[in-house]
């Protein structure tokens, strides 16, 4: 089969388009799947410049998000026979095969249908995203109807899905950009208030939105100073979530003045921690939120589609940052 493989730490031309030997043999509960397309996320670049979490297992082939076609089924798989459409989270940081290749392995329990109403393109843009905003919002945050939230970023890959499953549980929404196109285009997916950042202070704005009380969960997937800077625009007793690492330089004095409850989330931890049962939520989580597609009440915005053979372009793209919605890799 053809992969892209990571051959050591680098810049994206260490990404290298090869024949290697398909990924078999199968284990009980695994499908093989040909790939259709892979996501590609933050953690890819961040991983192929610094190295993965399995340095000594190189070269790699990254890329955990994927959509495909069950090629072959192991010999106690239930849920799934060949010839099904399916799209998952798994592998693509350094130990389990990732999915910036013509196939790949997965444990049945860690996968979902594939939507019916969306393409594979579209499927594999979904699940880290979608995961990720899930437990933030959801199960860190523990939003409930009525409540008001702040999503940082609002058109990014995250953000822009953050949105729409926060809107989903009956919450007010107010999200941060940096341009009218990326107002308008938040605004579609239903939020109620674009803040320009760059054109405003958020946290006053916030402040204005909320009657002086702040919002009751905030998400932030920028990090560095926006995060400290957010703390001040969450009422008293609020949460806030982050997906970035805070710095050793924190200032937490506003955060403890109004009693925040602090979550971090990072939804690679069940795929670290071998964590069997929390990534069979997370193909649950994605069962869901699939069901929501093939409603019309959830969609991801695919913002342009590389060949195998270009995914160094879709990195060197996803790091000038600043963009809307997704980057996938087409495959076959």
């Amino acid at each position: 089969m053809k992969a892209v493989l990571m051959t050591a730490p680098g810049s994206p031309e260490v990404l290298q388009l090869r024949e290697i030997a398909n990924p078999l043999p199968l284990q009980n509960t695994e499908l093989l799947v040909r790939l259709k397309a892979a996501g590609v996320n933050p953690i890819d670049t961040k991983l192929r410049k610094r190295g993965t979490f399995y340095p000594d297992k190189l070269p790699a082939i990254l890329g955990c998000d994927g959509a495909g076609i069950v090629e072959a089924v192991g010999s106690e798989v239930k849920r799934f026979r060949v010839g099904d459409e399916v799209y998952f989270c798994n592998g693509g940081i350094g130990g389990h095969q990732g999915n910036y290749a013509e196939f790949t392995t997965v444990d049945e329990r860690f996968v979902a249908a594939k939507p019916k109403s969306v393409s594979f393109v579209e499927a594999a843009a979904a699940p880290l995203v979608l995961i990720t905003a899930w437990e933030a919002l959801y199960e860190r945050g523990r939003l409930s109807p009525g409540e008001k939230v702040l999503i940082h970023a609002g058109a990014g890959g995250v953000g822009h899905v953050a949105i729409q499953l926060a809107k989903l549980k009956g919450a007010d929404v107010c999200t941060t950009v940096s341009t009218q196109e990326k107002a308008d285009f938040v605004k579609q997916l239903g939020a109620d208030y674009a803040i320009n950042y760059q054109e405003n202070d958020f946290v006053k704005a916030v402040l204005d939105w909320t009657n002086g009380e702040g919002v009751d969960l905030a998400f932030d997937t920028v990090g560095g100073e926006t995060f400290e800077k957010t703390f001040a625009a969450i009422r008293i007793y609020g949460d806030i979530v982050t997906i970035l690492q805070p710095s050793d330089k924190t200032n937490w004095k506003v955060a403890r003045q109004r009693n925040l409850r602090i979550g971090l989330e990072l939804m690679l931890t069940p795929m670290l921690q071998g964590m069997v049962e929390a990534q069979v939520h997370h193909g649950k989580i994605l069962a869901e939120c699939g069901n929501w597609m093939d409603e019309g009440k959830l969609k991801v915005c695919v913002n342009r589609t590389f060949g195998l053979a270009e995914v160094g372009k879709a990195h060197e793209l996803l790091e000038a940052g600043s963009m809307i919605g997704k980057l996938v890799i087409g495959i076959g």
